[in-house]
């Protein structure tokens, strides 16, 4: 599906595909206030984009006009070129995952058992994801095996220390760290931080990969879905939760399913009523019906999870 929007210079207007739920992406965006990434300001994000075309960041400014069905984004701190304008489009189609059709995931929701008692209101969300492959890879690490609340707490250390900055209006907006910058970073720089030994070794080990040009994300969407989840399983590092947490949150493969996910297990406990959380085998046999669409799923699930 091609990038659909209109560029009138100042500001783009973005028409996305249907269903398509701004209210629900908001409220996934605003799950925590120790996001250091993107800002939600009322009813708008603030985001920076890394561009080829311009020499500094670009602070991109979404917001959704209801009377037109369309996403806006302005750019409050100066219009980039024309072709810097062009990458701001197509990255907010690839962040928000408007690529992906949604018409067999809305049959799911509308007469799957399980699927069907999450809230009608939840239709539209898109698989919000990480445009960017090491920022994919570094947050799935930084969370592995601690609480969501730490683990945002190690992501702003990181991007506050060794990410880009821009200050518009009175307000900082950080860019993900680059990943050669990483890649030039003793674990000692990390531990700092409250990484442990492993996390920094395996943070650093990724951005040197993706440094000297051996792993990319253009590489892997090249690759069929299997060979992109055993690339990504021989990074160090990386298991089966973060390979396939990386396939759905990044390579949009819609059929990546982290099944030992442990928000995914109390998701199904609380939706379900049980007095215990499902068995491995329990969410496989669950899952039959979901082939095709086990990420989508799971991430409906963990919406449970947030206000």
């Amino acid at each position: 599906m091609k990038c659909s929007y209109t560029d009138h210079e100042a500001f783009l207007d973005i028409v996305p595909p249907q269903p398509f739920n701004y209210k629900e992406c908001l409220i996934f965006l605003s799950r925590s206030t120790q996001e250091v990434t993107h800002q939600v300001q009322g009813d708008e994000v603030c985001k920076l984009l890394r561009t080829q075309h311009e020499p500094k960041p670009v602070l991109l400014r979404i917001s959704w006009e209801a009377s037109a069905s369309i996403i806006r984004v302005s750019f409050p701190a100066g219009i980039p070129s024309k072709s810097a304008r062009e990458e701001a489009a197509r990255h907010v189609w690839d962040w928000l995952d408007l690529n992906t059709p949604l018409d067999g995931f809305q049959e799911l929701l509308r007469h799957d058992p399980v699927l069907a008692r999450l809230p009608a209101s939840y239709a539209g969300l898109r698989m919000i994801g990480f445009p960017d492959l090491f920022e994919a890879l570094s947050w799935a690490v930084i969370g592995q095996q601690i609480n969501l609340t730490f683990a945002y707490t190690l992501k702003r250390r990181f991007v506050e220390r060794f990410g880009e900055q821009l200050i518009h209006g009175g307000q900082v907006y950080w860019l993900h760290p680059d990943c050669r910058v990483i890649a030039e970073l003793e674990p000692a720089e990390l531990t700092a931080f409250q990484f442990t030994g492993r996390k920094a070794e395996y943070v650093i080990g990724v951005a040197q990969a993706m440094a000297r040009g051996e792993l990319s994300r253009e590489r892997l969407l090249q690759e069929n879905r299997d060979q992109a989840r055993e690339t990504l399983l021989a990074l160090r590092g990386v298991g089966a939760w973060t390979a396939d947490y990386v396939r759905m949150k990044c390579l949009h493969h819609t059929e990546a399913f982290p099944i030992a996910d442990v928000g995914l297990h109390n998701a199904l406990k609380v939706l379900l009523g049980l007095p215990r959380k499902p068995s491995m085998e329990e969410i496989r046999e669950m899952a039959v019906p979901w082939q095709g669409w086990e990420a989508y799923a799971t991430f409906y699930l963990w919406r449970t999870l947030y206000v």
